[in-house]
C-alpha cells in the first residue's frame, strides 16, 4: 500500500530547509532516530557511559533483532560494527583463502572492495576475476556461471552501485554461488533500506551494509549478516576481549556467534539510534518505500534525459532511486555547486570510484532519491539543471 507520505514528512524535519537528494550519500534521519541517539547521550552526560549502557541494556539487545527481522535472519547471525567497510573487511579479511584461490567479482563493484581485494590477492597470492556485465549493464550470469565452473572461493557483489540506478540480480548469483559452493559476499551498502532484502531468497553467505544511507541511520554505524554455517569458518582478522574470551595465559576462545566480529567499544548511542531506524524503516514498509523511491528515480530519469545537453548514465533492467548525469560544457562539480546554492543536495562520482565500470565515465552528478522527497524536490533540481 502507499506510504502515508505527509506523515512521513512530518517526521523529517530536514524536508523543510532543503530538496534533500543526497540520500545514497546520507538519508534525512527521522525524528525518532534523532530523539533517541540525543537522549541516551544526555543520558551519558547525567549518569555515566558506562552506568548509561547498562541502563540502556535491553534495547541495545533489541537493535540486533531488529536488523534479524529486516533482513530475514537470525539474532545470532548479526553484528553491529561501526560502518559498512568495516562489516565488509571483517568477513573478507578473515576468510580461510588458499594460495590459488579464484575471487569473482563485477564490474559495479565498490572501490574500497576492490582496494581491499587488489591487497588480499598480494598478501594470500589469490586471483581476482572480473566478471563482464551483460547487455542491459547488470553482472552477466552466463559469465560468471562460467567462471564458478572453473572453480571460486569466493564471489563478492555489490547489490546496488554507488554510481547508478542499476539493482544487480543478486538471487540469481546467490543461487549459482550455492549451486557450486562459492561463498558469496554480498555489499548491501545501497539497498538496506532501499529495497527489500531476504537473506535466504538471496542466497547469500554474508551481507555487509550502512545505516547512514537508505535506512536513515546514524553516520558511524554498520551492520553484518554472516550465515550460521560460516560464522565458525571465519576468524576475524583482529579480536578483543568482546569478540574472544581469554581462557588462559596462552589460549583463547573465539565467539560463536556473529558478534566475533565486532569490538568491544562502540557509540551506543549510535547503535541505538541505528535500532530506531530499523524499526522506522520496518514500521514505513520497505517495499512500499522501494515502490514509491523507484518510481520517483524514473520520473527523474525520464525528465533530465529530456533536457538539451544533459545525459544520464544509469543502467540495469531493474533500477533504483540512484540517478547519475552529466551537462555538456559543465564540469560536474559545478552543476553541485549551482544546485547546492539553490537548496538542492547532490553529490558527484568521480572515475576513480568505479575504475571497472568499463564505460569511461567522466565524474557524474548523483542525484538519490528517497521516499519521503516530492515532486518538489525533483522541480528544484531541474530548474538548476536546465538554467545552466
Amino acid at each position: 500500500m502507499p506510504i502515508d507520505l505527509p506523515r512521513v514528512r512530518a517526521d523529517t524535519p530536514g524536508v523543510e530547509h532543503v530538496a534533500h537528494l543526497n540520500n545514497a550519500g546520507a538519508s534525512l534521519p527521522p525524528r525518532v532516530v534523532t530523539e533517541t541517539v540525543v537522549e541516551h547521550l544526555h543520558r551519558e552526560s547525567s549518569i555515566g557511559g558506562y552506568e548509561a549502557a547498562a541502563e540502556a541494556a535491553e534495547r541495545t539487545e533489541a537493535v540486533y533483532a531488529s536488523i534479524a527481522r529486516l533482513l530475514g535472519a537470525s539474532v545470532h547471525e548479526i553484528a553491529v560494527v561501526d560502518n559498512a567497510t568495516r562489516a565488509w573487511d571483517m568477513v573478507v579479511y578473515g576468510f580461510p583463502f588458499q594460495p590459488g584461490d579464484r575471487v569473482l567479482t563485477a564490474r559495479a563493484e565498490y572501490a574500497s572492495n576492490a582496494i581491499a581485494l587488489l591487497q588480499l590477492a598480494r598478501r594470500h597470492e589469490i586471483e581476482i576475476v572480473l566478471i563482464d556485465d551483460d547487455e542491459h549493464g547488470q553482472i552477466d550470469l552466463d559469465h560468471l556461471e562460467a567462471e564458478l565452473e572453473r572453480g571460486a572461493a569466493l564471489v563478492s557483489l555489490t547489490h546496488v552501485p554507488t554510481n547508478g540506478g542499476l539493482v544487480n540480480p543478486a538471487a540469481e548469483v546467490g543461487a549459482r554461488c550455492r549451486a557450486h559452493g562459492a561463498f558469496f559476499m554480498l555489499d548491501a551498502c545501497q539497498a538496506a533500506g532501499q529495497l527489500p532484502l531476504d537473506v535466504a531468497e538471496l542466497g547469500c553467505d554474508a551481507l555487509s551494509a550502512t545505516g547512514r544511507k537508505y535506512l536513515r541511520g546514524p553516520r558511524g554505524t554498520g551492520l553484518l549478516y554472516v550465515r550460521d554455517a560460516w560464522i565458525g569458518r571465519i576468524e576475524p582478522p583482529m579480536l578483543d576481549l568482546h569478540s574472544a574470551e581469554w581462557t588462559g595465559p596462552d589460549t583463547y576462545e573465539v565467539r560463536g556467534d556473529a558478534r566475533r566480529f565486532e569490538t568491544w567499544e562502540c557509540s551506543h548511542a549510535a547503535r541505538l539510534g541505528l535500532g530506531a531506524a530499523v524499526d522506522h524503516a520496518l514500521e514505513v514498509g520497505v517495499a512500499d518505500g522501494w515502490a514509491r523511491l523507484r518510481d520517483l528515480g524514473e520520473e527523474l530519469r525520464r525528465r533530465l534525459g529530456a533536457l538539451d545537453r544533459v545525459t544520464v548514465h544509469d543502467k540495469g533492467l531493474v533500477r533504483g532511486g540512484i540517478v547519475t548525469f552529466t551537462v555538456d560544457g559543465v564540469p560536474a562539480a559545478d552543476v553541485g555547486a549551482a544546485l547546492s546554492r539553490a537548496g538542492v543536495n547532490t553529490s558527484t562520482t568521480t572515475p576513480s570510484h568505479s575504475r571497472q565500470d568499463g564505460r569511461d565515465l567522466p565524474a557524474t552528478v548523483r542525484a538519490s532519491v528517497h521516499y519521503y522527497n516530492v515532486e518538489d524536490d525533483l522541480d528544484r533540481l531541474l530548474d538548476v539543471v536546465a538554467a545552466l
